[in-house]
């Protein structure tokens, strides 16, 4: 049996990157798995992928969670399907980085939306089920761009709703505590997505550099980050309680 058999593990942007590989560890550890994403094609895709490999999940599509409709939307379609939720891990998100002077203000209130507002409405909507089920756990991603500035990418809205979402989540800690509901969160390091993916093979770009700083000599991949949300999300974690989990390689702990 998986770490996560029998749970109930909603899982939000699961269309690609780190989301379809936390629906794929989730699922390979026995977890029931409710995804979503704004993208239909690419949601379906991965419900498709974890069924093949044997997994259990449905999928809500396409859903915008940056509104509090949208939000409930999800959650309310995966209790009609499961009938319940033990986890509920917001990965998704969407963000817009540039030049500090020269950015639209609605670049900023973009990222504010998509990274900040999505965790903050999801966990809303799902708090009163995870209360009636006596607790559960809950992941919001947070980021290394949160505790420190990137020199080879400006970044502030990024880590301006990073360091919300890091702070929301210690305050959510103490609401859950008396319902039984772990809240931490995790911090990856670069990782190679389809997003990051133009970024980090671009020939002038800053990958050797940021390889070489990196203790293990490499950027993440989208499993590096799931498998380390399963543990979190699991009772193996059951005493791991409004904690940020860095999954950088060892990146942070380098000076400069």
């Amino acid at each position: 049996m998986g770490r996560l058999a029998g749970k109930i593990a909603f899982i939000s942007g699961t269309g690609a990157g780190i989301g379809r590989a936390a629906a794929q560890v989730f699922a390979a550890e026995g977890a029931l798995v409710f995804g979503c994403d704004i993208d239909e094609d690419s949601a379906a895709e991965t419900v498709e992928l974890v069924e093949k490999a044997g997994g259990v999940m449905r999928s809500l599509a396409p859903v915008d969670l940056s509104t509090e409709a949208g939000a409930r939307e999800w959650i309310e379609a995966g209790i009609a399907s499961f009938d319940g939720i033990d986890i509920l891990y917001n990965n998704a998100s969407a963000l817009r980085n540039g030049p500090f002077e020269t950015m639209p203000a609605e670049d900023w209130y973009f990222t504010i939306r998509n990274e900040l507002d999505i965790p903050y409405f999801c966990t809303q909507a799902a708090w009163p089920h995870l209360i009636a089920r006596g607790g559960g756990a809950v992941l919001n991603v947070a980021s290394v761009a949160a505790v420190r500035g990137a020199p080879f990418m400006p970044m502030v809205p990024h880590g301006a709703a990073k360091g919300g979402v890091l702070a929301m989540s210690k305050h959510l800690c103490a609401a859950g505590a008396p319902h039984r509901i772990r809240v931490n969160t995790i911090a990856p390091g670069m990782t190679r997505t389809s997003a990051t993916a133009p970024f980090l093979d671009d020939p002038a770009g800053p990958k050797a550099q940021l390889e070489a700083r990196i203790p293990v000599g490499r950027v993440g991949q989208p499993e590096d980050i799931a498998r380390a949300a399963a543990f979190l999300c699991s009772d193996e974690a059951a005493f791991v309680n409004g904690a940020d989990l860095m999954v950088d390689g060892g990146d942070s702990a380098m000076a400069g």
